[in-house]
């Protein structure tokens, strides 16, 4: 079962050890993509439940859901609860990778060290730019291709690696690879920032509406060492001026978004790009799974070829309305936030490179890795970046199909007031009909129809002047009940309705038994 996967995974390892070992496979060296930051952070699911009660209130939530459902139409999938796929939880790590592939050593110790570096964005202080870091440190151990491809194969449900077409057996067998590495705590980690020329695919010249410095070159350390997963994540102030002439604009005297590269030092594959975000402006938070690539995290089976195998496809037509807004909004800062953990996220940061404007980025740090941290992962990360930016406006974006951005999203508005500018969600349920389960829309009931908008093609989101507040066309139905929606086949709460539908119900429960037993 997948709930038992990580255990499965390495269970498997042993067999996988056990087939000779023809040439290693290759791993592609990364694009650029992010940068450091300026005290450790201490990411601890239990603090994140003391502070701010966010998991014992999302999941009471979501219980009493499933409860309600499974009264109705009987057994209710966990996954679609949390909105996260299991093939996403609790991925082997450190010791129990070295100690399941049989990994000596010695032979770790001459394996080449290598770094996850993720975009970041800088703000701008009384002591001029901070600059935030975060990523991760780890070594790659040489796995065989007939290693990778049984491991592989616990991924892929209902067909195996031999029978999918060679491009997508190369990047099963990568994501794999990146799945089992071993994680570097205690490591002193160090950068060099230089001007970027350009990030990000979207056919502009510049990407993502922000400019070259002219200055900013300098050399950083990360104060400490990495966490016990190899993590970093801090926010380090840099100089403004560097060399003859060449400066970073004052945050407080500019509009412009400026670019950094910044690339770790000891190694070719720590590289990524930054960006120096000026104190007042707009900033779009954008989710990726199902809204700007098809996922279908709600089809299990799908939902893993989409992730394991197959080539990240762009959701429609959406590259052209990202594009759009880089090219018409001034100084508009794309910042994109998905709750997939940090190992497989290499694939996410190459697609919205090769296909939308260039933007920072935030992933689910290591330490965050069962339900109920994922659930409290994106109101930490979005808190973070409001917090950072008390002075700009967000839209925020992303689909139905998350639970956790149903409840964080609405929340938002009243923690941060007068930050958040629209929220646009994708209904999945209305656009997919692979898409069965519920979404919760209570959260919205006491917000204006003007800040919020139920679209359900990328088209919807055309001639809205969201520079000016105007986030709702009001040609799109919105249909909230604010409450549960989205249930299949007419089911709702009323006992009137539970009556009418019961003959769709049992039919509706033969289908999930089905479903769970191909699983």
């Amino acid at each position: 079962m997948i709930t038992t996967l990580p255990q499965v995974l390495l269970a498997l390892v042993p067999v996988a050890l056990a087939v000779p070992a023809p040439h290693p496979v290759a791993q592609p060296v990364p694009h650029p993509m992010i940068t450091p930051a300026a005290s450790l952070t201490d990411r601890t699911p239990s603090r994140l439940i003391e502070q701010r009660g966010v998991v014992s209130s999302a999941v009471s939530s979501i219980k009493g859901l499933e409860s309600y459902l499974t009264s109705v139409i009987g057994t209710y999938p966990s996954y679609i609860a949390s909105g996260v796929p299991n093939f996403f939880q609790d991925f082997p790590t450190g010791s129990a990778v070295q100690s399941s592939l049989g990994i000596s050593d010695s032979d770790l110790a001459a394996t080449p060290t290598q770094v996850l570096n993720i975009p970041g964005y800088a703000n701008w202080t009384d002591q001029g730019w901070n600059l935030r870091v975060h990523g991760n440190v780890f070594k790659q151990p040489n796995i065989s291709e007939s290693k990778l491809n049984d491991l592989a194969n616990v991924f892929l449900v209902g067909t195996s690696i031999e029978d999918l077409p060679a491009p997508q057996q190369s990047q099963a067998r990568n994501l794999t690879a990146e799945i089992f590495v071993i994680q570097q705590a205690h490591v002193n980690v160090s950068f060099s920032l230089e001007p970027a020329p350009s990030q990000g695919g979207d056919g502009e010249s510049g990407g993502g509406s922000a400019v070259t410095p002219a200055g900013g070159a300098q050399n950083i350390t990360l104060v400490g060492q990495t966490t016990v997963e190899g993590d970093y994540d801090q926010f380090i102030q840099i100089a403004n001026v560097s060399g003859p002439g060449g400066y970073l604009a004052p945050g407080n005297d500019t509009t412009d978004i400026q670019r950094l590269n910044v690339y770790t030092d000891g190694t070719l594959t720590g590289n990524a790009t930054s960006y120096l975000v000026p104190e007042s402006g707009l900033t779009i938070i954008s989710d990726i799974d199902d809204i700007l690539r098809v996922t279908k995290i709600y089809e299990p089976k799908e939902g893993l070829l989409n992730s394991f195998a197959r080539p990240f496809t762009p959701w429609m037509n959406m590259p052209d309305i990202y594009a759009n807004w880089s090219r018409s909004i001034p100084n508009f800062h794309f910042h994109y936030l998905t709750t997939t953990p940090e190992q497989v996220t290499r694939n996410y940061m190459q697609f919205i490179y090769d296909t939308y404007p260039g933007g920072s980025f935030d992933t689910r740090p290591l330490n965050f890795s069962d339900v109920s941290a994922t659930l409290s992962i994106r109101k930490y990360l979005l808190k973070k970046v409001f917090e950072t930016y008390p002075n700009r406006k967000f839209v925020l974006i992303a689909d139905t199909s998350n639970s956790d951005v149903m409840k964080d999203y609405p929340e938002m508005v009243t923690d941060f007031p007068g930050q958040v500018q629209c929220i646009f969600l994708r209904n999945t349920s209305a656009t997919d009909s692979g898409d069965k389960f519920p979404y919760q829309t209570s959260g919205f009931k006491n917000l204006n129809q003007s800040q919020y908008m139920f679209f359900l093609v990328p088209d919807d989101l055309t001639n809205l002047d969201i520079v000016n507040g105007q986030c709702y066309n009001s040609t799109i139905p919105q249909n909230l009940t604010f409450s549960e929606q989205g249930l299949p086949f007419g089911l709702s709460k009323s006992g009137a309705t539970k009556t009418k539908t019961i003959g769709r119900s049992l039919v509706w429960i033969a289908m999930i038994a089905a479903f769970m037993v191909a699983l």
